[in-house]
C-alpha cells in the first residue's frame, strides 16, 4: 500500500500520530511517501522526524518505507498564484502537484495530517479504481452548497483521497487545477478544483472520512474544522490538542496511539 502526506514542518504533530495510527491498524507493507518544502519562512518537514518515522515503520514491517520528497522546483516553477495569500498556506495545494514526481506509484491513498486510523483500512484501499480519478467521501459542509448537479450531492472533502494517479496523468485533472488556481482566488483552493474538474470520481461511505465523531465503524477519523452553532463559532481540534480532545469532544480512543506520539516528540531534535 502506498500512502501520502503534504506539508511543511507544521505538519509533523499530525503526521506522527497519523502514521502511528495506520501501524497500529495494519502489518502490511506501507510505502510512506512525504511532499513537503521551503517556502518563505516555513521550513519543510525535518529529516530527523523523518529518520524516526522510518524506524517505527520497519518495526512493524521491515518491507515498509518512508521517503521524503522535495517539490520546490515543481512548485515554484508552476505556482498557485491567486491563492498564495489566502487563508490556507500554499501547502495545501501540494497534492496537485502529484502526477509530476515520478517516485510516485499510480495508486496511493492520500491523507491530511489530521486524520487518524482507527481500523484496518485494507478493503478501502483495495478498491478497484479502473476509470475513476479518485475516490472519496462528502464533505460534511460543502457538499450540500457545492454541487454541479443541484439535485444531488457531489462534493467531495480532499482530506482522504484514494488516487488513481496514472488515470490523473492522462486526463490531465491536477494539470487543470493548478491552472485554477493560478488563475482564480478561491475559498478551499484545491478541494473546489478537484471537485470541478474530476469527471470520474467514486463516492464512498462516510466510515472512510468521518469528519464529525468517533463511531462503530469509522475507519479514519478527520479532525476537520467544524461548526458550533449555539453560541455560532468554528471549532478545530486536532488529534495533537490532546486536552480539549479530551475536555471538548470527549475522545479518548486514541490515547495509546498519543502516549507513543508523546515519546517520540520527545526524541525530535
Amino acid at each position: 500500500m502506498n500512502i501520502l502526506y503534504c506539508g511543511d514542518k507544521n505538519i509533523e504533530d499530525g503526521l506522527i500520530i497519523s502514521i502511528l495510527s495506520i501501524l497500529k491498524n495494519t502489518n502490511s507493507q506501507i510505502n510512506f511517501y512525504v511532499m513537503t518544502m521551503k517556502c518563505g519562512d516555513k521550513q519543510p518537514v525535518s529529516d530527523d522526524t523523518i529518520k524516526l518515522l522510518e524506524k517505527e515503520i520497519k518495526n512493524i514491517n521491515i518491507n515498509s518505507s518512508i521517503k521524503k520528497i522535495n517539490v520546490d522546483e515543481y512548485f515554484f516553477n508552476d505556482p498557485p498564484t491567486a491563492n498564495l495569500q489566502t487563508r490556507f498556506t500554499p501547502y495545501c495545494m501540494l497534492r496537485l502537484y502529484a502526477d509530476k514526481i515520478s517516485e510516485l506509484p499510480d495508486k496511493i491513498l492520500y491523507l491530511d495530517n489530521d486524520v487518524v486510523c482507527l481500523k484496518s483500512f485494507d478493503e478501502f484501499y483495495n478498491i478497484d479504481l479502473t476509470n475513476i480519478e479518485y475516490a472519496g467521501v462528502f464533505d460534511r459542509y460543502g457538499s450540500w452548497f457545492y454541487r454541479k448537479n443541484i439535485f444531488k450531492r457531489d462534493y467531495i472533502n480532499s482530506g482522504v483521497l484514494l488516487i488513481n494517479l496514472q488515470l490523473i496523468k492522462e486526463t490531465r485533472l491536477f494539470e487543470k487545477c493548478r491552472k485554477m488556481c493560478k488563475e482564480k482566488e478561491l475559498l478551499l483552493p484545491d478541494q473546489h478544483a478537484l471537485n470541478k474538474f474530476a469527471k470520474n470520481k467514486l463516492i464512498l461511505k462516510s466510515k472512510y472520512n468521518e469528519q464529525k465523531c468517533i463511531k462503530s465503524d469509522t475507519v479514519f477519523r478527520h479532525f476537520s474544522t467544524t461548526f458550533k452553532l449555539f453560541p455560532f463559532k468554528t471549532q478545530s481540534i486536532k488529534p495533537w490538542h490532546i486536552d480539549k480532545l479530551h475536555e471538548v469532544l470527549n475522545t479518548y480512543e486514541l490515547d495509546d496511539i498519543l502516549d507513543k506520539y508523546l515519546e517520540l516528540k520527545g526524541k525530535v531534535v
